[in-house]
């Protein structure tokens, strides 16, 4: 059994500074005290303009004592961090000072407000770039020029962008002084949901879960005898380690620093190996039941419940990892990997000695099915983990390790909430003004109204937000700003912001950025452009995907949104493609396939990814055919 980390869980966060004295001790404290905080508002009523204003504030303090000025300088906490610190308690603690006066004041904000809400507004900015990099602030800051240069868009030949202009007056009563800015949903679904699930998955890692789980995925596949079975393993250990991270880089470092060795065994070049590390990792981002920050924000924006957000996760997360799965198997056998049997106990020994690790995932599933909210069932899946930790004593959250955990679960969320807040001035920027449905006009203009297009233009436009924003601010920008555009080419408004979450999550692996594929490459010792490219081949069928229930009706069947035949008749024939699009891809079948058989497959598997009764049909048809005559044929030499 692998122990649990002693080191805080790695993130896809600029690297955090060791504290020790006054500050470290402070750090720890504020740690533990947002996650407790966290706990206490699922049992308890706060009300929420004094939540997130309280929470933001702990949360910015937080991020000034852990993150440096700059990156790479890991010093101690230095005599400006302290200025800003106290300019954090300052502007934050003033809205809960005067809060009966504050909050009627909106619309004529006293000059205090003025000043306080544009420091606080800068320390927002301030933290985010600390934590995620300065692009997300920059883009905040465009967006806020934007909202005060309104007229001038007229004046320079762009009237469609064109709005009244605010001043800063109105800017700061709607940011700083309303739930409508900083403190608007984005943040809200940071102090609620994603730090609940941060608390959560740090319980389960520290009680020794996702070493169990890379264990259990060794037992379960690693014994295998094709070459495939390290691949496979490394793929089914990351959808397990996925629902205790949520995080791609995350998963990818914690599946790299055990698995590469094995990976390394079986004949897996440093490239490949860093590709399937990656590709696994990223599924993190769409494993139930933590998925990524974003699917939180899907249901929020929806206003309907998590679970029904899992529910219409479900089909694609099996499409991404079939994807994978075969993928890999394709390459092993092209690649002539060899077995490369794993050192770890049985998979009945391990599951009948560590089975409680299991149960708090399906506790969240079953609560949610009975009715508790996300909120109350990740709260009473954290104490049965919690509780179920002490079955053995190795895995026992003694006081120490549960607040070390309790600190890793507070300081998890830092990075998100500085992202959210931020994104909350684009938000109330975009609300404001109504840029939001500009955008979504041009879209549909320039598709000529065109289903298709529209849902084109709509891909490219999130994968390159994708390129320069975290994923949870691309998809609350794009929420915004092309969701409209979807909804009003006739998409479904759930299957709108669903499309938005993938291709928001697959621009993780989007060249010419990856996060990902480059920890990966860190680790293997692989080229990361090699490992990017590799890693884009084995989750490019998941890219299409979001097409089938974007662009038809039936396709919605995907999602767990239509009737049962539908639904039966878009997952099998969308499985079916994916497979296609394997072979294709991957260029085997039974043996090496030929050049006209990859391109017939990878023609049927995009005909099978469009749901209609034609288009499958010919799919079908193809893929029959070009599979018959892939086995008739005498094989190559080479083939053999």
């Amino acid at each position: 059994m692998l122990p649990a980390p002693d080191l805080p869980i790695p993130s896809d966060e600029a690297p955090v500074r060791q504290l020790a004295g006054f500050a470290g001790r402070l750090a720890a404290v504020l740690s533990v005290g947002l996650s407790l905080y966290a706990l206490y508002w699922v049992l308890f009523v706060v009300q929420p303009q004094v939540y997130r204003v309280s929470f933001l504030l702990v949360a910015l303090v937080l991020s000034f004592l852990l993150f440096p000025l700059r990156r790479g300088d890991l010093r101690g906490v230095s005599g400006f961090d302290w200025a800003l610190v106290a300019a954090a308690v300052v502007t934050l603690a003033w809205p809960l000072v005067d809060f009966n006066a504050f909050i009627y004041r909106a619309a004529d904000p006293r000059p205090i407000d003025l000043v306080l809400g544009s420091v606080a507004i800068l320390l927002v900015l301030e933290a985010t770039r600390r934590s995620v990099g300065a692009i997300l602030p920059v883009t905040a800051v465009v967006f806020l020029m934007y909202a005060y240069a309104g007229p001038s868009f007229d004046r320079i030949g762009l009237p469609l962008l064109a709005h009244r202009g605010y001043n800063i007056d109105r800017l700061i009563g709607t940011l700083y002084m309303t739930l409508e800015g900083v403190f608007g949903v984005p943040l809200d679904v940071a102090a609620t949901y994603i730090i609940l699930f941060t608390i959560y998955g740090a319980v389960l890692e520290y009680s020794g879960a996702g070493g169990f789980f890379i264990n259990w995925a060794l037992a379960a596949m690693g014994r295998s005898r094709s070459g495939a079975g390290p691949g496979r393993t490394v793929t089914l250990a990351g959808f397990l380690l996925g629902t205790v991270s949520g995080s791609g880089v995350a998963t990818t470092v914690m599946l790299g620093s055990v698995s590469w060795p094995l990976l390394k065994r079986a004949g897996y070049k440093p490239e490949t190996g860093g590709a399937i590390l990656s590709a696994a990792g990223i599924g993190a981002l769409l494993s139930p039941p933590t998925l990524g920050a974003a699917a939180f924000l899907i249901a929020e924006f929806l206003r309907i419940s998590y679970l029904q957000v899992l529910v219409m996760a479900t089909i694609p997360t099996i499409l991404y990892y079939l994807s994978i799965f075969l993928m890999i198997e394709a390459d092993s056998r092209r690649l002539g990997t060899r077995p490369a049997p794993a050192d770890a106990p049985g998979l009945w020994e391990l599951t009948r000695t560590y089975w409680y690790h299991f149960s708090s995932l399906a506790a969240i599933a079953v609560l949610m099915v009975m009715g508790l909210s996300a909120f109350r069932a990740v709260f009473w899946a954290t104490a049965l983990a919690f509780a179920l930790s002490f079955v053995r004593r190795e895995t026992a959250l003694t006081p120490r390790r549960l607040l070390t955990a309790l600190r890793a679960g507070g300081s998890g969320v830092l990075g998100v909430s500085g992202t959210t807040a931020t994104a909350g001035i684009i938000v109330g920027v975009v609300t404001l003004t109504g840029l939001g449905l500009k955008i979504a006009g041009i879209i549909v203009s320039l598709a000529g109204g065109h289903l298709f297009l529209t849902v084109a233009y709509s891909a490219v436009a999130v994968w390159l937000l994708g390129l320069a924003v975290p994923v949870t601010a691309s998809y609350i920008i794009a929420a915004v700003m092309v969701a409209p555009a979807l909804v009003q080419a006739g998409v479904p408004e759930v299957a709108a912001h669903m499309f938005i979450f993938y291709y928001a999550v697959l621009s993780e692996v989007s060249p010419p950025t990856a996060l990902s594929p480059f920890a990966a490459a860190a680790i293997t010792g692989g080229n990361p452009f090699t490992t990017m490219m590799l890693t884009w081949k084995y989750t490019l069928p998941a890219f299409l995907v979001p097409f089938v229930f974007t662009l038809s009706r039936e396709g919605l069947g995907v999602l767990l949104q239509a009737p049962a035949r539908e639904i039966v008749s878009a997952s099998l024939t969308a499985a079916i493609g994916v497979g296609a699009l394997a072979g294709g891809f991957g260029g085997w079948i039974r043996r090496a396939a030929s050049a006209p058989e990859r391109v017939a497959l990878v023609a049927s598997g995009l005909l099978l990814f469009y749901a209609a009764r034609w288009a499958d049909v010919a799919g079908l048809t193809i893929t029959v055919v070009v599979v018959f005559l892939h086995f008739a044929r005498q094989p190559r030499v080479s083939d053999v």
